[in-house]
């Protein structure tokens, strides 16, 4: 770890996690290439079923691996290999939690199917009691307190549902007050947020899940950085962090957005800015694109 307690590592995944200690991860946050024919710099996209699964078998079981005992492991998946990644998740001794549904606009306009517009995050425990989860602290306001004026509320609020909706039009700020669900995007190319990664997940996103699984402190592993949010939200909320990165330009560029952060910064304003298209990012013929 470096001397901010946040690291970015260059390499194969499957390798680099098995260099790892054992069972020292608080939290393993995984978005993986979705199999659908993006274009990165360094990843072939486009590999067959067995060859990708067979991948998916052994990057799950090293991120398991470097997991605590009491350590929680979010994976983010699309629609094609979903059921086959929480499969696999079973199969390694994990305990699901939640099957959450990320809904977002800015989706991929579709020709010979519905559009594109939600993703997957399956949320699962290496225990089925012991873990860290910290209700307070992504608590939101109920439709009984906001819209029923319903004496019966619980006063602090209730935990969100398992589908997200994220749309870009809101505020800052996570949560409006008349409502129980989660309003953001998915990080589109004119927003502040946006970085010269092709694909990006959205802080707000990262916030939520560390704030609730982790403390000051823990340690936070992504076996896939890609525009380096994970590592981004970590550092801001004071907790270690480790993110491992197959390309070496993405791993450079992780660095640079590392380099600008302190600890207790908020969260980047999503208003959009006008920015020029950046040159080698182009949309492909595949289902959709992924946020990352």
């Amino acid at each position: 770890m470096g001397d901010d307690e946040t690291d970015v590592l260059a390499g194969d995944c499957v390798k680099l996690l098995g260099r790892m200690p054992a069972e020292s991860a608080d939290l393993v946050f995984a978005d993986p290439p979705f199999n659908i024919g993006y274009e990165y710099d360094r990843y072939d996209d486009r590999r067959g079923k067995a060859e990708y699964l067979a991948w998916a078998d052994a990057w799950l079981a090293a991120a398991v691996r470097v997991l605590k005992p009491t350590g929680s492991l979010f994976v983010a998946i699309g629609d094609e290999f979903a059921a086959e990644h929480k499969v696999r998740l079973d199969a390694l001794g994990l305990h699901l939690r939640n099957w959450v549904v990320w809904h977002y606009t800015f989706g991929v306009s579709c020709t010979r199917k519905f559009n594109r517009s939600h993703a997957h995050i399956l949320y699962y425990t290496k225990h089925p009691r012991h873990f860290t989860f910290h209700a307070d602290a992504v608590r939101v306001p109920s439709a009984r307190m906001t819209t029923y004026a319903d004496r019966r509320a619980n006063p602090v609020g209730k935990l969100p549902d398992d589908t997200w909706v994220l749309r870009p039009q809101e505020t800052d700020d996570h949560f409006l007050p008349d409502s129980d669900t989660w309003y953001f995007s998915r990080v589109c190319g004119t927003f502040r947020e946006r970085t010269g990664h092709p694909c990006q997940m959205p802080e707000a996103v990262l916030d939520r899940i560390i704030r609730v699984t982790t403390d000051e402190g823990d340690l936070v592993i992504d076996p896939f950085a890609g525009s380096g949010t994970t590592l981004a939200v970590a550092k801001k909320l004071g907790r270690r962090a480790v993110g491992i990165e197959l390309s070496p330009e993405y791993a450079a560029g992780i660095r640079d957005r590392l380099d600008g952060i302190t600890f207790g910064e908020g969260l980047v304003e999503r208003e959009a800015v006008s920015l020029p298209r950046r040159p080698g990012v182009r949309r492909t013929r595949a289902a959709g694109l992924k946020p990352r």
